[in-house]
């Protein structure tokens, strides 16, 4: 559900995987164009999709019969696009996240927003995260990545469905720790695209990653995540990904607000969804409702939202009060 960049990929590995699989996009003509070319005009056209693939507009004919759902729209619009889906989800299907952000208003993640809007047991939704760089992976660049889900036999399910020779799915249970190394990761890869920008060196790029997990591991463990969770593929894994590719959205718009772009010269110039832009205010929020300290995700938040020239953010960050690692 979703023919963007990553949802294109990942229909990919599951039609090459073995699947039979039906992509819903939103607009009539990319579905066309993907039933009669078999490539995403919008997303990697030189990239031929499986004869396994098909595509359409109408979201209860994508829907019928499908033993996996995989939700691939923007975070932010989710439950609403999931209210409406919600009738025609077959009764046992497996709902299969591939969003990494924190809902707005809420501060809830992406599995509880599915349960919720979809009526389902959270124990149907499996995440899939890791380090996994859709344009790498539509030309089957390897990578690893992981499935979490709270149901082992689910987890297995989808972890069967997706691997291939090159992308090699690992389980975890780990559903909280999971979701949120995937959603605080582009977080710091926005201050880490910024620092690039600043052309600041490669000793604040490594502190940005290693103290932007720290905060990471405190909130997930503040939320009852186990902490080697972020120790994994889900966590250090996606983090230095995202952070150290040029491929990345989140870094790359980062490094248009460290060449001093704003928040809205820096949308029009990448014309996609950074996830961490919106993400960092609800990060923020739950940080505070939980009384964690992240004090990276503070000021990414204050540069996108608030204004604040980098600069300062990053006088503000060295000129805190020095403590034990």
């Amino acid at each position: 559900m979703g023919a963007g960049s990553w949802g294109s990929v990942f229909a990919k590995i599951l039609a090459e995987a073995g699947g039979e699989v039906t992509m819903w996009a939103r607009r009539a003509e990319i579905a066309d164009a993907i039933r009669t070319t078999g490539r995403n005009p919008d997303y990697f056209p030189e990239v031929a999709l499986p004869r396994n693939v098909t595509a359409t507009a109408d979201p209860a004919q994508a829907l019928a019969g499908a033993e996996l759902v995989v939700l691939a729209v923007t975070s932010q619009t989710l439950r609403e696009n999931l209210t409406a889906w919600a009738a025609a989800i077959p009764p046992d299907a497996t709902l299969v996240s591939l969003m990494k952000g924190i809902e707005l208003g809420t501060t809830k993640r992406m599995s509880e927003v599915i349960a919720e809007s979809a009526g389902v047991d959270p124990g149907r939704v499996a995440v899939v995260t890791g380090p996994n760089i859709a344009p790498e992976l539509a030309h089957r660049q390897p990578a690893a990545a992981v499935v979490a889900c709270t149901d082992p036999a689910r987890a297995a399910a989808v972890q069967q469905a997706v691997t291939t020779p090159y992308f090699r799915p690992y389980t975890n249970d780990d559903v909280i720790g999971c979701e949120l190394g995937g959603a605080v990761k582009n977080v710091i890869a926005l201050a880490y695209g910024i620092a690039t920008a600043m052309d600041l060196g490669e000793n604040i790029k490594a502190t940005l990653i290693t103290r932007g997990l720290a905060e990471t591991t405190r909130l997930g463990v503040a939320l009852g995540a186990d902490p080697l969770t972020f120790a994994g593929l889900s966590g250090l894994g996606d983090l230095v990904a995202t952070c150290c590719s040029p491929l990345t959205r989140n870094r790359t718009f980062g490094e248009h607000l460290g060449r001093g772009l704003t928040l809205e010269q820096a949308q029009a110039a990448t014309r996609y969804t950074a996830e961490g832009v919106k993400s960092c205010l609800a990060i923020r929020d739950l940080a505070h409702a939980h009384g964690v300290e992240m004090p990276i995700t503070e000021q990414v938040e204050r540069i996108c939202h608030e204004g604040v020239d980098p600069k300062t953010a990053l006088v503000t960050l060295m000129s805190r009060q020095t403590k034990p690692e």
